[in-house]
Order: C-alpha cells, then structure tokens, then sequence
C-alpha cells in the first residue's frame, strides 16, 4: 500500500520555501549595506543569544559542518564582529563572543530579519505557528532516528 508522502513532494516544498526565504534576505541585506551573508547573520545572531560558545557547539546549533563554521567565523573576525578567547577551563580550546561592533550589527539588522520574518508568517495565527513547529519537529526526529 502506498503511503501519502511517498507521492507528496514535502521535501521540495521545504527546500524551495527556505531557499525563497534565504534569498529575499540576502537582498534585504544586500540593498541595507549590511556587508553579510545570511549565514554570516546565523552565525552572529546564536553568538548574541549564547556568548562564549565553541566553534563545535556552533556547528551543531546551525547543523553546518565545522569547516564552514571556521570559514564564517574567520570572515566575521576579519570585520571585527567576533574573537575567539581562550577558555580559561582548557587551554586548547577557543570559545567564541561578539565584539562591540558584532553586537552593534546584531541590532542594526535584527529589524530587517524580523521584519522578513512577520512578511513571511503574513496572517498565519500562533495555532498555526504551533502546527508548524510540531510538523517540522516530527519530520525532524523521524529523519534522525537510525
């Protein structure tokens, strides 16, 4: 018997949706001057929410493997957003912060991620939203279970 999703393209619709999504920001981006990648903008906004994090926890929050992780955070040191410090509990591992001018820039383009983000859940209600989350959280864990 053939099950429902096996003939939906669910995939496609999330890949083409986020892929929409990444590039109406990156030209809000752009067309604002903000000199970042959306990846670059993922990269500061967990800096903000977590400082001190290391570059593996990084990795897994944003599921970017940790060369691309190393790639982003050497680009937002070269700009001055973020530094790496030592940690003070082992010597040979480097925890990442934002600089004064990181965190500047989280709250000059903050506006413009939220503003792409209200354009995006347009008239959606928070049941929806709710929906969304559990939707997304199930196809999430049946995708990891192996």
């Amino acid at each position: 018997m053939t099950h429902p999703s096996d003939t939906r393209a669910y995939f496609f619709k999330i890949d083409t949706t986020i892929k929409k999504i990444r590039n109406a920001l990156q030209k809000q981006f752009n067309d604002a001057g903000f000199d970042l990648t959306v990846d670059q903008w993922v990269v500061i906004d967990h800096l903000f929410r977590n400082p001190g994090i290391s570059q593996n926890t990084i990795s897994e929050m944003t599921t970017k493997d940790a060369p691309t992780v190393t790639r982003i955070i050497d680009l937002l040191s070269q700009k001055g957003l973020s530094e790496r410090r030592m940690a003070d509990s082992d010597r040979r591992k480097f925890l990442v912060y934002l600089t004064e001018a990181g965190e500047a820039k989280y709250h000059e383009v903050l506006p413009v991620v939220s503003a792409m983000r209200r354009k995006g859940w347009g008239n959606l209600s928070e049941e929806d939203y709710q929906h969304f989350v559990r939707i997304m959280d199930s196809i999430y864990t049946n995708i990891s279970q192996e």
